[in-house]
């Protein structure tokens, strides 16, 4: 069975108008996954993530700035890409402790997987910075409790948003115990993710060209990524599902179409059935061509619900 997390208090997070990451992103997710095929889903209110879980990943500094930071009408500017408005704490908090939710539920044994339909996304929040339209780092979070409530050794992190996921490399590069892989157009904000950044052995990066298609993006998984994967036998999928390298994207220049999310998603479920008793969870991170996010949602989801 798959489960879905997700809140309304999710789409009351508005940076702004005009802004990219808007709440209208959500509601396309939503709508696209409000359709018979997807009517055997497991739909569960999020909670909100502690103060417990966010210190495992974030500094008391960090988290002390954005509960403070939440204006009481318009927007607050935390860096020239990202903002906070009334309703963001609480959409951070929801996306944060759907994430943690969904790892105990799969860990628990009640799902075999979960999608975590959440904003804003997290995986640029680093320990002590927001960035990226992202205020809490939501995968590191989840991965976090994973290993402190959990006591997992190995949990592996695979994100394909066309951005390098900075934040989850900053929180976890000297912590073995995660895996962190990443595929992304480079060069690209945030500047980071080259394939010479290994961590503490346990980060592995692979760099798409601008203009890069289907072809160059599954060499890459099934070259270097996928059989790093395998190697490390983990006992927890999470995934860190970005659309935005598809071909209509606005903000990069990849050429992916739905189809390809369905083939990673197959892969990564395979692989989480391999190593990891099938367990898995996904949570949403970016994608702002609105048809295109909700086609690839949708070919994601249905390949996590096989």
């Amino acid at each position: 069975m798959l489960r879905l997390y997700t809140h309304s208090a999710c789409l009351q997070h508005d940076p702004g108008p005009g802004h990219a990451e808007s709440p209208s992103r959500l509601r396309a997710v939503l709508q696209a996954l409000d359709h018979d095929r997807f009517a055997s889903l497991d739909r569960v209110e999020a909670p909100r993530a502690t103060r417990e879980q966010l210190l495992r990943v974030h500094t008391p500094a960090h988290l002390e700035r954005i509960f403070a930071g939440e204006p009481a009408d318009g927007t607050a500017a935390l860096d020239e890409d990202t903002a906070m408005s009334p309703g963001s704490l609480e959409a951070a908090l929801r996306a944060a402790g759907a994430c943690v939710a969904a790892v105990d539920a799969v860990l628990q044994g009640a799902v075999a997987r979960a999608f975590c339909a959440v904003r804003p996304p997290g995986h640029h929040a680093t320990p002590d910075r927001a960035m990226g339209f992202c205020l809490f780092n939501n995968v590191a979070v989840a991965a976090a409790h994973a290993l402190a409530a959990h006591g997992l050794k190995r949990v592996a992190i695979a994100d394909f948003d066309v951005h390098h996921g900075n934040g989850t490399q900053d929180v976890f590069a000297a912590e073995p115990r995660v895996l962190f892989l990443s595929s992304h157009q480079s060069p690209l904000y945030p500047d980071s993710g080259y394939e010479d950044e290994h961590g503490a052995g346990n980060i592995v990066n692979g760099c798409l060209s601008p203009g890069a298609d289907s072809l160059e993006f599954r060499e890459l998984w099934d070259g270097l990524l996928l059989p790093r994967l395998h190697a490390f036998r983990p006992q927890l999928v999470l995934v860190s599902a970005g659309f935005d390298a598809h071909r209509n994207d606005p903000l990069a220049d990849l050429r992916l179409g739905a189809e390809d999310y369905a083939w990673i998603t197959g892969r990564l479920v395979e692989l989480a059935r391999q190593h990891a008793g099938g367990r898995l969870v996904s949570t949403l991170e970016g994608g702002y061509d609105l048809a295109a996010l909700a086609a690839s949602a949708s070919a994601h989801v249905a390949a996590l619900a096989e």
